[in-house]
């Protein structure tokens, strides 16, 4: 609320006005990749849910189809592969042309490797994991930074989805673990290179997340002493929610590192 005065006119008294001026709020745009499912779906929707347009992409064109039905906004579903930079490039600028900027790049899109000893493990699925949870999230992260950079008003907020694999590995899981464990390193330096034009980066470390990943604990996962044991999980909602908290904060704020987990996981003091 501020206060209006008017200067006096041929000796009329100083008429005060108390004026409400109400807060402006800009249409916010976001872009989650791996959006047709799983974590990615439910931040989509979450999003949307709240007032965001959102752009989805993945590599399952039928599942982000699927995505923008069931999803009730404003949504754009865009096909593509993260580890394909001339994809990226179509990603971005077809979202730009829709809805004009970009305020949330949401780095979600992951894939991990099967449980096998590292000297079994073949090359080329290390390579793919490699492309996807790293590379993909740096082509993003770079497109978003020339948007927003160039934008008015100009910034946005990355969050990259570094998983609890970024602190504590699993057994056998040297390409999932690396690439996130970098994607951390990556986290620090997009903070860093963004804090003068307005790009706040942070991230969200997940941990036994009821989705098409995270559901495999159901079946049992391996443990450091080789046993294998099911796991606590707990509902995707939880990791959406994480999202659009930190999605929500003003420029001037971030949550720079986030924990969402299942409590009964064996998590603290694993290993």
């Amino acid at each position: 609320m501020t206060e209006m005065s008017a200067e006096p006119e041929d000796g009329e008294p100083i008429n005060t006005e108390r004026v409400k001026t109400e807060p402006i709020t800009p249409e916010r745009v976001a872009i989650v990749t791996g959006g047709g499912k799983g974590i990615g779906l439910a931040s989509a929707r979450a999003l949307a849910e709240t007032g965001w347009k959102v752009a989805i992409s993945g590599r399952d064109e039928a599942a982000l189809d699927d995505a923008v039905a069931e999803i009730d906004g404003d949504v754009l579903a865009v096909p593509g592969d993260v580890s394909d930079p001339n994809a990226v490039d179509h990603l971005f600028a077809t979202t730009i042309e829709r809805f004009g900027r970009l305020d949330l790049l949401f780095n979600n899109a992951g894939l991990g490797a099967p449980a096998v000893p590292v000297d079994e493990l073949d090359v080329e699925v290390w390579m793919n994991v490699v492309a996807v949870n790293l590379t993909g999230s740096f082509l993003c992260a770079r497109a978003a930074f020339a948007q927003m950079r160039k934008q008015t008003p100009q910034g946005g907020r990355i969050i990259n989805n570094g998983s609890i694999s970024a602190t504590t590995p699993r057994p056998f899981s040297a390409p999932y673990t690396a690439t996130k464990h970098a994607l951390t390193g990556l986290t620090k330096s997009l903070s860093l290179d963004g804090r003068d034009i307005g790009i706040t980066c942070g991230q969200l470390n997940l941990g036994n997340i009821s989705s098409e990943m995270g559901d495999k604990m159901a079946g049992g996962v391996l443990q450091p002493d080789g046993t294998v044991r099911v796991e606590a999980t707990i509902a995707v909602e939880h990791a959406a929610n994480a999202v659009v908290y930190m999605a929500s904060l003003p420029p001037e704020a971030n949550v720079f590192d986030m924990t969402v987990m299942a409590n009964a996981m064996p998590f603290v003091g694993r290993g």
